[in-house]
Order: C-alpha cells, then structure tokens, then sequence
C-alpha cells in the first residue's frame, strides 16, 4: 500500500490506484479521481457509482454489469437499452474497472466489463 494525496486528504491506496479502505471514500474523492482521469461527472457517472457503493454495503462485494444494467440502466440511458457499451462508453478508462475505482471499491473484487 501506498498514500496518495486526493482531494485534500492523504489516502491509501493499492497498486492499481484503487482506495484500500472502503470507509475512505466520498463524493469529493471520486470527483478528484474522475478529473485526474479527464472526466466530468455527470448525474448518470453518480447514478452508477452510488448503485455500486450502495451494493457493495450491502453484499460486501460489488454487483456485476449485467446488475447494474438490470437495476439501473433506464436511468443511464433513458431513451435507448442500457448495454455494456453504454457503461464502457461513461468510464471510457476502463469501464467496470474505473466505475469501482471512482466509488472507492477495491479493484480485487470488481468485475471486468
């Protein structure tokens, strides 16, 4: 493990970049994460990255994209199916991957997309 300075605050993190505890995390951390990465926010990014933060308190471990589709996706994409594409297509830097990574999962238990 490693500290990294994120929005303000020193945290830990894993090799991958990943915060190594949970309880760490906040809204200000994924924004700093997400503008490190070159990406804005939007309702849609917040709309998943809270899904996966309030399945993981849940399940202690996140929901794969077939879930988060299932679940949420008339949200992310109200006009058209949600699909993979869809979820890659909001965290270009890795899909899944980057999603668990903004919403403060660590990277050994997230799905690849």
């Amino acid at each position: 493990m490693s500290a990294m300075q994120i929005a303000g605050r020193q945290l830990e993190v894993n090799k991958q970049g990943h915060l190594a505890y949970f309880d760490d995390w906040e809204p200000s951390v994924a924004t700093a994460l997400a503008e490190e990465e070159g990406l804005s926010l939007t309702e849609c990014h917040w709309a998943v990255i809270n899904f996966l933060r309030d399945y993981y308190a849940t399940h202690e471990m996140p929901p794969s994209p077939k879930v988060v589709i299932k679940t949420i996706g008339a949200h992310v994409s109200p006009h058209t199916p949600c699909t993979r594409k869809h979820l890659e297509g909001l965290f270009p830097n890795g899909g899944c991957k980057q999603a668990c990574r903004l919403a403060g999962l660590p990277r050994y238990y997230c799905h690849s997309c």
